[in-house]
């Protein structure tokens, strides 16, 4: 699909979309505001401890009456801007694409690898739950436009500082080996929640390379993103002002950028369909030049997961040329599956659809005078690899055509593996409201135990977790999938990294995840 700024067709298109919208934002700010005032997150309450106690009932009622009038004031407005803004939404194009010249242009591709054919290729993913401020509460998050900074300078912070490696032979050796922050530029942390417990402090720079080399894999838990992330993967970023701030903190780094990905109001137009409030809530931000890309929806979605376009986003971006001057280009897939717990079947479903809309992207664009270098899928499955409810996910075939590097089988992980949902209600507790110490607290097991999702059971069948001299890992439901049968014959792929990233903590309720694969290409058979 052609990739432009904008998602609609022209200006006068583009003109009328925006002008329903600012009818219909005032009326849906007073009903975000409606509820959000009737719900606080923990840390809110724990901050009211010292309030007069009558205060937060008042605020409750005076603020309830207000927003409700609000919101019956402008619905009138609100309902004539709907009646612009749905009809549009057959024309637009499913995603925008912002493209921007990095400040560091030999950051665009893998410097040097057209004469070495060797390249190492980061990749990272991350679930925000960046909703409409009243709808994130429910998940124990609030102030999502701060929250939508935070993370995107956190973001900027762990990316762009140098790739300093530390090789770590003992699991609890890594907290010691931490020289002094001074290392990295100090940035100016925003103020958000519990930031005023230093959550967003500056972490120390090397702990986060203190890579673990007891397994066949070698990974770590680090308090930063990965140095220089070639293509990043980011989930519920459904609402459209974060989406933009996002956009323009990240565009510093990384110099295109796909965001309001997915449909809105019925698709198809004109037919009795679940109607879409929310985008799909994906968003991809590459170094590397997008070449095509297409969306598609899931069409099985059921309760409230069916009011978001909730589907598969498949790119393929440009590397650049090898040595016998072939273009040099990589396969990127994301998804967010469907969320409710004991609905397997769905989401088995629209595993299928995925790897189906995989083949069918890669199928369209292949070139013969190409060279496939990787091919990833990654994203939020909404599923384990320990629960019992999801033993119908876990036997997929996808696990077959792609390779999971912290899976051992079938419901089983590698024994290093950490769990990537968190604990809700705990988000801002000591142990997890700091980079430093929820990595801290994911290498112990005891304390994973208290903070990390526990698996699933199934109805009527007693849980037994974990196995007899198995760890306690609790629920790992982010994932980066990486393929080798689609790539080059003549590419050999190895896992360079795998990363459980702390750096977002008290900013969401997910574990970012990151994947380094090194690629090497024979050139002696690079015309084969």
């Amino acid at each position: 699909m052609a990739l432009q700024a904008s998602a609609f067709p022209n200006g006068f298109v583009a003109g009328i979309h925006a002008v329903g919208w600012a009818f219909i934002v005032p009326c849906f700010w007073f009903l975000d505001r409606l509820i959000a005032v009737c719900k606080s997150t923990t840390l809110e309450q724990s901050q009211r401890l010292e309030q007069e106690c009558y205060l937060r009932p008042l605020e409750v009622f005076f603020g309830s009456i207000t927003f409700f009038i609000l919101f019956l004031a402008t619905a009138p407005l609100a309902f004539l801007g709907f009646l612009l803004w749905a009809p549009l939404q057959a024309c637009r194009r499913p995603f925008s694409y912002h493209r921007e010249i990095p400040s560091l242009p030999e950051k665009a591709t893998n410097k040097g690898f057209e004469l070495t054919g060797k390249a190492s290729f980061v990749f990272a993913s991350a679930n925000l739950c960046l909703l409409p401020d009243s709808l994130a509460r429910f998940n124990n998050l609030a102030n999502t436009q701060r929250r939508a900074t935070a993370i995107g300078q956190c973001i900027v912070q762990g990316i762009s500082r140098p790739n300093i490696r530390i090789l770590v032979d003992s699991p609890s050796s890594c907290g010691t080996l931490s020289p002094s922050s001074s290392i990295l530029p100090t940035v100016n942390s925003p103020t958000y929640g519990a930031t005023d417990q230093s959550s967003q402090q500056n972490p120390r720079a090397l702990s986060s390379q203190g890579l673990r080399q007891q397994s066949d894999v070698p990974w770590e838990i680090s308090p930063l993103f990965p140095a220089n992330v070639d293509i990043l993967c980011l989930e519920e970023v459904f609402d459209k002002r974060a989406a933009r701030k996002l956009t323009n903190i990240l565009k510093l780094e990384f110099g295109h950028i796909l965001y309001d990905i997915g449909v809105y109001a019925c698709q198809p137009p004109c037919r009795c369909s679940s109607f879409k409030f929310f985008n799909s809530g994906l968003f991809l931000a590459s170094r590397f030049p997008v070449l095509e890309a297409q969306y598609h929806c899931f069409p099985n979605s059921r309760g409230e997961d069916a009011l978001a376009a909730k589907g598969l986003l498949s790119v393929k971006v440009l590397i650049g040329k090898n040595q016998k001057q072939k273009r040099v280009v990589g396969y990127f897939n994301c998804t967010h599956l469907h969320a409710p717990e004991g609905e397997g079947e769905i989401r088995c479903i629209q595993l299928e659809m995925v790897t189906k809309w995989i083949a069918e992207f890669q199928a369209a664009n292949k070139q013969p005078d190409e060279d496939v270098v990787f091919d990833v899928l990654c994203g939020d499955f909404n599923f384990d690899n320990c629960s019992p409810d999801d033993r119908q996910e876990q036997s997929h075939s996808v696990f077959e055509e792609y390779k999971d590097p912290c899976r051992a089988g079938p419901g089983k992980e590698k024994p290093w593996v950490t769990g990537t949902l968190l604990e809700q209600p705990t988000l801002y507790e000591e142990d997890v409201n700091t980079p430093e110490n929820l990595q801290r607290t994911l290498e112990s097991e005891d304390l994973r135990k208290r903070f990390i999702a526990p698996p699933v059971p199934k109805a009527d069948f007693p849980l037994v977790y974990p196995e007899t001299d198995q760890p306690w890992i609790g629920r790992r439901i982010d994932y980066i999938l990486y393929r080798e049968s689609s790539i080059s014959k003549q590419c050999r792929t190895e896992i360079e990294e795998v990363t459980f990233i702390t750096q977002l903590a008290g900013l969401t309720d997910h574990i970012p995840v990151g994947l380094k694969l090194n690629v090497v290409m024979d050139s002696d058979s690079a015309d084969e």
